[in-house]
């Protein structure tokens, strides 16, 4: 058997692959920001309106609606944003393994995505993220409103 075949059996069971077309650039992928449909693009706003405003669980809803038609390497990114807010949804209900399990999962999506993707400071979300988590297991969370937890602002997507 040949290394590579090896390595997707390995993905098969659980292991990590990441295919030639998402190796490279930073943070491991030079893929082009994906292209969504008018009604994706409507979700997706929807989602992010959803987060910042602390619907956590609702903007988890939509987003996991809209991921399902998501094909290519942009699914991962996407579904780091959901495992984003189902982190803030358990956090909020004071379940702070669940909310570090689900942080420490949407960071190792994202690792393999540039800094800034699909018109979105990934850097910078990932500073966020790590900073959370830090504060999850030092379990210095007492007294957080929505006003403390992170927002999304997406501007527009790069040039593919």
């Amino acid at each position: 058997m040949s290394n590579s075949e090896e390595t997707k059996k390995r993905a098969a069971r659980g292991g990590e692959f990441i295919s030639p077309e998402r190796a490279g650039g930073q943070g491991g992928c030079d893929a082009a920001p994906p292209l969504l449909s008018d009604e994706q693009r409507v979700a997706f706003d929807r989602g992010v309106a959803e987060f910042n405003t602390g619907y956590y669980f609702e903007c988890h809803d939509t987003l996991e609606d809209m991921w399902t038609g998501i094909r290519g390497p942009s699914r991962d990114f996407f579904q780091g944003l959901i495992q984003v807010s189902v982190a803030f949804y358990h956090l909020n209900g004071g379940n702070l393994p669940g909310a570090e399990s689900m942080l420490r999962r949407a960071l190792k999506r994202f690792a393999r995505y540039p800094d800034r993707y699909f018109g979105f400071d990934l850097a910078a979300h990932r500073e966020e993220l790590q900073a959370w988590l830090d504060r999850i297991v030092s379990a210095r969370v007492e007294g957080l409103t929505v006003a403390d937890l992170p927002k999304w602002s997406f501007g527009p997507p790069e040039p593919g």
